[in-house]
């Protein structure tokens, strides 16, 4: 139970001050902050400061209890009216700077004070979670001009103070150890953030690119040309998808597209192909890119073959479809151009006679070309259809693609 309590707790605080539509990093700061804000109030305000009261040093207690009640105060602001990190962030940093330096000055220097002038380097941190990089250089270089400058004077300092040595070693060993745990969590918190960034990218990148390009566009960005010597390419179409399309709303056509075209990139998947790209209600599959295989026009009639069976015998948004389906085998050029927006394509005569192959087909049927009958035709079951004229080629030998052999 007092796990609970303490996870409820937890998160609880690290929620404070968070609005609906602050972004993802937005988010990620609000929830480091009040932690730290609301550790040091704490150690300040109800051990720090009644310590020093207590040993009769009454200046620097009062000012580290005062400074404890103005940052939870601030903090209560934050979460309830204003809700804005930075103005948290440079109220209590600039003042939690001051009041170190002027207790650490008042107690005689570092080592007599608990090495107190620490929390300096927390504040600092806090700063630089909350402000814009040049504000927080400021304060750091003031926070390190401070050590500096105490140093310089600690011989003009008191040489002691009214906490006995024994409290000033707790003191000093139980500051390095809270302080230097709450910067390694702020760090770790950030790398571990920043980590989980680059896992979305890289997530984001691979669902868009091969992950061969992916790789070769982080390392070193430039246009990308290959020259494939073998590869199988097919095009999948909706048949009369224009006058159905006209007759459903945005909504209705995009998510019929979507479940229909979900499914095919599952069997791209399954089969290890590569989807090039979706052109309106046209589905365009690769084969033996951007890697070479032997067996690329195998594999993608294995997968025509299930994509036509699947299409077949299901309904989509209550509506049952006819696909077209076009494959063709042979060299292709694939790469990347531009600098915006990129994405892998392939050119080539070889990937418009596919498409040819698909828009010559009719529904439920696979339709290939000569070339690729010579790669499957000892493992597949076709039937000729004979000769067609095929714009940009002229008359070509085609088949029908039906099953695969047992």
């Amino acid at each position: 139970m007092a796990k609970a309590f303490i996870q409820k707790a937890i998160n609880f605080i690290t929620t404070l001050g968070i609005k609906p539509d602050d972004s993802p990093d937005t988010r990620a700061i609000k929830s480091l902050l009040p932690v730290n804000v609301l550790a040091i109030s704490i150690l300040f305000l109800f051990v720090i400061g009644p310590i020093y009261i207590y040993f009769h040093e009454p200046f620097t207690g009062i000012l580290y209890v005062s400074y404890g009640i103005f940052a939870l105060i601030n903090l209560w602001i934050y979460a309830t009216i204003y809700k804005d990190h930075r103005i948290l962030a440079k109220y209590l940093g600039i003042s939690g700077l001051l009041v170190v330096l002027i207790g650490t000055i008042a107690l005689g220097g570092i080592v007599n004070s608990g090495g107190v002038i620490l929390w300096g380097l927390l504040v600092s941190m806090m700063s630089l979670i909350g402000l814009k990089m040049r504000l927080s250089i400021i304060i750091f270089s003031t926070y390190m001009g401070g050590i500096i400058l105490i140093a310089l004077l600690q011989p003009y300092m008191r040489s002691s103070n009214n906490l006995p040595p024994d409290i000033i070693r707790v003191m000093l060993a139980t500051t390095f150890v809270i302080v230097s745990t709450l910067v390694f969590r702020g760090f770790a918190y950030f790398i571990d953030q920043r980590n989980k960034e680059e896992e979305k990218v890289e997530r984001l990148l691979l669902n868009i690119l091969p992950k061969e390009i992916a790789t070769i566009l982080k390392n070193k960005p430039h246009f990308i040309a290959d020259q494939i010597t073998m590869a199988s390419i097919l095009f999948a179409d909706v048949v009369n998808f224009t006058p159905m399309s006209a007759k459903m709303t945005a909504t209705e056509l995009v998510e019929l597209l979507n479940e229909v075209f979900s499914h095919f990139d599952l069997l791209v998947e399954k089969y290890g192909l590569e989807k090039i790209k979706t052109i309106g209600d046209c589905y365009m599959v690769a084969s033996g890119v951007p890697q070479p295989r032997d067996d690329h026009a195998k594999i993608l009639a294995n997968m025509a073959l299930e994509l036509r069976d699947y299409t077949s015998s299901q309904t989509f948004q209550g509506k049952q479809l006819s696909f077209r389906i076009g494959i063709n085998s042979g060299p292709v050029v694939a790469g990347i151009i531009g600098q915006k927006k990129f994405s892998y394509d392939l050119w080539g005569d070889t990937v418009n006679t596919a498409s040819r192959m698909e828009s010559h087909s009719t529904g439920n049927v696979i339709q290939i070309t000569e070339d690729t009958y010579d790669l499957i035709k000892d493992d597949f079951i076709c039937e000729p259809r004979g000769t067609i004229t095929v714009k940009g080629k002229g008359e070509m030998k085609v088949w029908y693609l039906l099953s695969k052999k047992q």
